[in-house]
């Protein structure tokens, strides 16, 4: 069993796929609540349809749906996507999202997210004991 480190600002986050598998949420449906306009009349074109990615981290291959890389491609580019007006725990899981869930910390989505909220309210929200929309705390080996 893995020792918990309490994170801090500079601690990298990223959206832990095998979460989703685990605990039995839907990501598919999660992610279309994440589609722009343009991208909702595309959804049922990609229904179902999935694509292998494999973790950087851990080299597990994950199956991952199309809507993903979808909303990733297009909806990035709508200036909305990442609006300081949406919820923040929104804004946090697109940041990652318009990464391909590269790894950040909570100074980084800060600063991505264009947000008047702290670092430190970031790492509040997604860096507790409790798992958000499986945004985890990067494991490092070793």
């Amino acid at each position: 069993m893995a020792k918990y480190v309490k994170p801090t600002v500079e601690t990298k986050f990223h959206i832990d796929f095998s979460w989703w598998q685990q605990k039995g949420q839907n990501l598919r449906a999660f992610l279309r609540g994440h589609a722009c306009e343009a991208c909702q009349e595309l959804v049922d074109e990609v229904e179902g349809r999935t694509f292998d990615w494999v973790s950087p981290d851990t080299g597990e291959v994950f199956q991952i749906d199309w809507l993903w890389h979808l909303i990733r491609e297009q909806c990035k580019d709508d200036p909305e996507f990442l609006s300081s007006r949406i919820p923040l725990t929104s804004a946090i899981f697109r940041a990652f999202m318009v990464t391909d869930n590269a790894p950040l910390s909570p100074l980084e989505i800060r600063q991505m997210i264009g947000t008047t909220k702290s670092a430190e309210m970031i790492l509040k929200t997604i860096g507790s004991r409790i798992t958000y929309k499986g945004i985890k705390p990067v494991e490092i080996s070793g």
